[in-house]
């Protein structure tokens, strides 16, 4: 029997997305036509023009040009021209960011810098809730310093300032937490950190694109963010880095390659750093990688952060009441903050049966992902996402639970990559 709701949801969806001030970047979005896609926050949907680009980039830049085109393409410059890109989406000085590396060894090198700028303190103040790879880099650095360096988690976002003390050299936070889309306030924190004689690092993996962030107005010391998820740079695309100009000229990064050397093409023998934020520059530009992310990158142009910011609360405020009302009685209970202001641009639900659900819903043409050990999470990437996607996705996952056909044991079985 249909939810006696459901005709109201659908014509409110349907209204929003003729209102909807975003509604043109949709079709710059090859977006399958089998697909209800949330799943933006682990990987970003294709630009028509990064298909346009990496054609240019290998049959004519690469096929044609050679080794010209580091010069006559530009090549050589792209880490500063798509740091540029990206600094624009997330408050960042001018000449502050640069794109490269992954978000790991991006995650690395910052560390291992702010940690040099405070020698006299051994702890390193993070979230159990932190993605894996952020808590393993610091582990891992700490260990190859061996000078003691402890990392201290917190249980809860509200546990963070009563561990962040005199002892403290950097306070390391995802302003966007990976399982339940929690939004951490930067400008509180990084406030918080300076008071104390901290360091404020943040990982953007889960903002960068899908909200406003706002870098040097809020205080932040270093910053890291992915290149795949709301910006659509590709699988594996480059990930990028910020140091906040303050820093600049006293930080140093461990990983010294030559294209963080002041004069790469010299070919001295001794290594002296470049000036700004170009010294965080290791190995040789991924061309590939970050032409793909800078042609993603044109879909935000013109783009008002604030619009898209409104855009992803509305669409996540829907889906949870399309949700909660059409699942109802079902065991689906809500992870993510429910007050829209504190969460990201993703919504999460617990359930007892997540993974197959997750695997169900796949399999029904609804794309959103899993977090062990009983998560479902959904990320709405407001430049292409609809409002009709949202209600389609709760009609479909409404009926997935009413016909019991998640607990199917096809949809029980572990992949790999989930």
């Amino acid at each position: 029997m249909e939810n006696a709701r459901l005709p109201d949801l659908r014509a409110r969806a349907a209204e929003a997305d003729r209102a909807d001030p975003l509604r043109t970047a949709r079709p710059l979005f090859h977006l399958p036509d089998s697909l209800i896609y949330l799943d933006g926050n682990s990987l970003g949907c294709l630009t028509y023009a990064t298909r346009e680009r990496l054609r240019a980039v290998i049959d004519e830049e690469w096929g044609e040009g050679l080794i010209s085109s580091w010069n006559e393409a530009g090549w050589v410059d792209l880490p500063a021209r798509v740091g540029a890109r990206i600094a624009k989406l997330v408050g960042a000085e001018e000449g502050a960011l640069v794109a490269c590396d992954s978000t790991s060894v991006n995650l690395f090198k910052v560390l291992a810098a702010a940690l040099a700028l405070r020698p006299g303190r051994r702890v390193i103040v993070s979230e159990r809730s932190n993605f894996p790879t952020d808590l393993y880099m610091a582990e891992g650095l700490a260990a190859l310093l061996g000078q003691g360096h402890e990392l201290r988690l917190a249980d809860s976002a509200e546990e963070i300032p009563a561990l962040v003390d005199g002892d403290t050299a950097v306070l390391m936070l995802t302003q966007v937490n990976y399982r339940t889309g929690a939004l951490h306030d930067m400008a509180a924190l990084s406030k918080l950190a300076e008071d104390r004689g901290a360091l404020a690092l943040w990982d953007l993996a889960h903002s960068a694109g899908a909200l406003p962030v706002d870098l040097a107005g809020d205080g932040a010391d270093f910053a890291i963010g992915c290149g795949y998820k709301y910006l659509n740079g590709g699988p594996g695309a480059p990930a990028f880095l910020y140091v906040a100009p303050r820093h600049q000229d006293a930080a140093r990064q461990p990983l010294s390659g030559w294209f963080g050397h002041a004069a790469p093409f010299a070919f001295e023998t001794g290594y002296t750093p470049a000036r700004g934020v170009s010294r965080f520059l290791t190995g040789t530009p991924a061309i590939l990688g970050l032409s793909s992310l800078d042609a993603a990158l044109g879909a935000f142009e013109g783009i008002e952060m604030a619009a898209l910011r409104a855009k992803s609360m509305a669409l996540t405020d829907f889906f949870v009441e399309a949700v909660e009302t059409l699942c109802e009685g079902h065991g689906l209970t809500l992870a993510s903050p429910r007050e829209a202001s504190r969460r990201g641009s993703q919504i999460s639900f617990y359930h007892a049966k997540a993974y197959g659900l997750c695997q169900a819903l796949i399999a029904a043409g609804v794309v959103g992902d899993f977090r062990a050990p009983d998560i479902l999470r959904f990320g709405f990437a407001p430049l292409y996402n609809s409002f009709a996607d949202a209600i389609g996705a709760a009609e479909i996952m409404a009926a997935l639970l009413a016909s019991g056909r998640h607990e199917d044991e096809a949809f029980q079985r572990r992949n790999t990559v989930t």
